[in-house]
């Protein structure tokens, strides 16, 4: 999951993109209204935390305008003033929820889940499987039958947006955005070192093959079961 923080707060801002990171998301960081529209037109999010008191463009119009241009996009607002009818213009402005300063980490993380539920087209479920493999997208564990893949950050990550796509061939440039965002090197081979990496924690558990390379496209995660059986 890609997620752009609009922040002018630069302990904020840290605060907010160290613990994002730690629960696997791929954070952009803009500290301006007009940097936030900018991104947000040419960048494709699934999530975006916009405070109020941004220099320039304010946050309310941010996210008029952001609306205005057809953008559905779930809005988290964070301000330090918490007043009702400030609230309110918010939201009829087009923000989806709405966190006062300060607040609690796990708190965001839980409005963040919520508003990512809502925000998709399909229901997204805590729990992802795939054939014998199992995702919790809340504690993070992965399991393949009752075997355990003791995964790192980036390489859940990687794991978890190929099994929400799972089915269809994932693009370098779809991982690239939605795992490591604007920082990911497009020269870098990063994207192979994390694949290479999965089969392998994979291959210890299960002699099933999970990830199919598509040459020239992409990366596929399927069922292995249904895999062979499409092949006789």
């Amino acid at each position: 999951m890609r997620v752009l923080v609009v922040e002018d707060e630069a302990d904020v801002a840290r605060f907010l993109r160290r613990g994002l990171m730690e629960q696997a998301y791929a954070v952009d960081i803009v500290a301006e209204g007009e940097a936030a529209l900018e991104t947000a037109a040419i960048n494709t999010y699934d999530a975006i935390i916009l405070d109020i008191m941004i220099p320039g463009v304010d946050g309310i119009e941010v996210c008029r305008r952001l609306r205005g241009a057809g953008s559905s996009v779930p809005i988290l607002m964070l301000t330090a003033r918490g007043s009702v009818d400030e609230r309110i213009t918010g939201l009829d402005a087009g923000a989806d929820d709405y966190l006062g300063k300060p607040f609690q980490f796990g708190e965001l993380l839980a409005r963040l889940r919520a508003l990512l539920r809502r925000g998709s087209t399909t229901v997204l479920s805590p729990l992802v499987e795939v054939g014998e493999m199992q995702l919790d997208t809340r504690s993070h564990r992965v399991a393949i039958g009752a075997q355990p893949l003791m995964l790192t950050t980036k390489e859940y990550s990687v794991l978890e947006y190929l099994a929400r796509n799972a089915g269809r061939i994932v693009s370098r440039e779809e991982i690239a955005d939605h795992v490591w965002g604007q920082d990911f090197d497009p020269f870098s081979n990063l994207i192979e070192v994390y694949i290479n990496r999965l089969r392998r924690h994979m291959e210890k558990v299960s002699p099933s093959r999970y990830i199919t390379t598509v040459r020239g496209s992409g990366y596929m995660l399927e069922d292995p079961c249904s895999n062979r059986s499409a092949g006789g």
